[in-house]
């Protein structure tokens, strides 16, 4: 029988009861038993007040290895400070938490610890404190290759010229130049992979001769036929078989000069994920890229120019340019004169400016790298067997450390620690395998795999960054006071002492008894 039967028989019993000694006039006899039957009802109700059910246990942040080895009788957790770490609040329970967010004094860095060759390194610090100050990027004999000043957050960029393990040096100075934080900075160079483009174009040009070189230079396979005059066409052939050609360039005059059953076939590659740009500045005939590609082209004044990051003439035909939006239909734009819109499974990209070769001698890295933004955009994605996963925070010596990958499987050899684990699927990591593993001291940690290869994750000093350690740490402590929020008026309760209504309603039943004995 549940509980509210119990309760609603009680409450049943004690009106009748009440109701027949009332009846009979007696009533201080129907006040004992009404208040019997109050007393019992009490009792069986589990009624509870605030409280705690359990006790509160206090963490040490300066000892988190030191907790108990049971949580039994512990309802809640108390921290001061900045917290714990992730890898130790995940090893506990979603409990209630007690903690006081610090303020001040913790800073946030993000910089990719994986880069191409030919990719710009950025450097970007955020920090609570919005004073004036200047971020230094130093190189591994301490020369300053890049700096940047200001208030809140700085950037700094460096483009690395060399596949390598690269440990650069950080530091942030304040308005007289004294030194706020500084650290090392790791992250790995690798080589670029490949590009595979097939380019087809209807008319030479020096652009062309200045794409060709730009991705010839990067190591990209080239399949590239260009229309030089009527049955004259230039051919250049890969150096090596091209298995997955991941991007396809055209200029705007073969593409009005395919015939229909030629376009269908080509916008059906793109349909299947083949990322497609169009060289827009030979474009002649707005009607044949409205019907096929929904793109509607207007004929622009003369004198029209893009003026950042490299200046160049705008194609005569372009998208309506719009002060306020850069939409076009389905086509969306930018301000660097790049149209892209979705088709199926691939993309499209629309480029409306021209005479970019201008640029090539006077300006190289700022060409290179103003190509690179418009590859991106495009949406161009270089498939990879097995991908290495960033560390979630900082790995520190004695402290457990996961290193994630997809594409893995078998064991992963540490050679410094003498150590081979086993892969193991996560649930939080789509399609990841992880090992957990305990540093003993700062560096690189390499590691070999049978199908990944040879990998490495730097260790830091704990001396390292200790504002960063901060924030990582505030993060992680916010993240689990998040499973088990408390809303106002919310919080541990204790069980309300029963034996006051046991003891009423003994006394009540024994005067009862009492009196129908005299």
């Amino acid at each position: 029988m549940n509980q509210q039967l119990i309760l609603a028989a009680i409450a049943l019993a004690g009106v009748v009861s009440a109701a027949l000694y009332l009846r009979r006039r007696q009533w201080l006899d129907a006040l004992l038993v009404a208040a019997a039957a109050i007393a019992l009802g009490l009792f069986g109700a589990d009624l509870r007040v605030p409280g705690e059910a359990g006790r509160t246990l206090a963490i040490d942040p300066a000892a988190p290895r030191l907790l108990p080895t049971s949580l039994e009788g512990v309802n809640a957790l108390s921290v001061t400070g900045d917290g714990l770490r992730a890898a130790a609040w995940n090893d506990l329970p979603a409990l209630p938490l007690t903690w006081q967010a610090p303020k001040g004094g913790a800073l946030r860095l993000d910089f990719p610890h994986q880069l191409a060759l030919g990719r710009v390194f950025t450097l970007r610090v955020e920090r609570e404190d919005k004073s004036e100050a200047r971020l230094e990027l130093l190189a591994e004999n301490g020369q300053r290759i890049a700096q940047a000043s200001g208030a809140g957050t700085l950037a700094v960029e460096w483009m690395p010229p060399v596949a390598e393990r690269v440990v650069l040096k950080a530091r942030l100075l304040d308005a007289k130049d004294k030194v706020i934080a500084e650290g090392p900075i790791p992250f790995t160079v690798h080589e670029p992979v490949p590009l595979q483009v097939v380019g087809r174009f209807g008319a030479p040009s020096f652009d062309l001769r200045v794409l060709n070189e730009l991705m010839a230079g990067s190591g990209a396979l080239l399949d590239w036929q260009v229309t030089l005059g009527r049955d004259i066409t230039r051919t250049e052939a890969p150096r090596e078989e091209m298995t997955a050609p991941n991007l396809m360039v055209l200029d705007a005059a073969r593409f009005e000069r395919m015939g229909a059953g030629e376009r269908a076939a080509l916008l059906g590659r793109v349909a299947d994920g083949m990322p497609l740009l169009v060289l827009g500045g030979n474009a002649n005939d707005p009607g044949i890229w409205s019907r096929t590609l929904q793109l509607p082209l207007r004929v622009q004044p003369l004198g029209g120019k893009l003026d950042k990051p490299l200046e160049m003439p705008l194609a005569p035909l372009l998208p309506p340019l719009l002060p306020t939006s850069r939409a076009a239909g389905p086509w969306q734009g930018s301000d660097d004169m790049v149209w892209t819109r979705d088709w199926k499974k691939g993309r499209i990209a629309w480029l409306g400016v021209s005479e970019w070769h201008r640029h090539a001698i006077a300006e190289p890295r700022a060409l290179a790298l103003w190509w690179q933004g418009v590859l991106d955009r495009v949406g161009v994605t270089l498939d990879q067997d097995t991908e290495w996963l960033a560390p979630a925070e900082m790995p520190l010596p004695g402290q457990r450390l996961e290193v994630c990958a997809r594409g893995v499987a078998g064991d992963v050899v540490f050679p410094e620690l003498k150590q081979a684990l086993r892969w193991q699927q996560r649930a939080d990591r789509v399609d990841a395998s992880c090992v957990a593993l305990w540093p003993q001291r700062p560096g690189w940690l390499r590691m070999e795999d049978s199908k990944a290869g040879a990998h490495a994750v730097y260790v830091y000093d704990r001396a390292d960054w200790p504002q960063w350690q901060a924030m990582q740490q505030r993060d992680a402590t916010q993240r689990y006071a998040a499973r088990t929020p408390l809303t106002p008026g919310q919080g541990p309760t204790r069980p309300m002492p029963a034996w006051p209504f046991a003891l009423a309603f003994a006394a009540a039943m024994l005067m009862l008894w009492w009196r129908e004995r005299r």
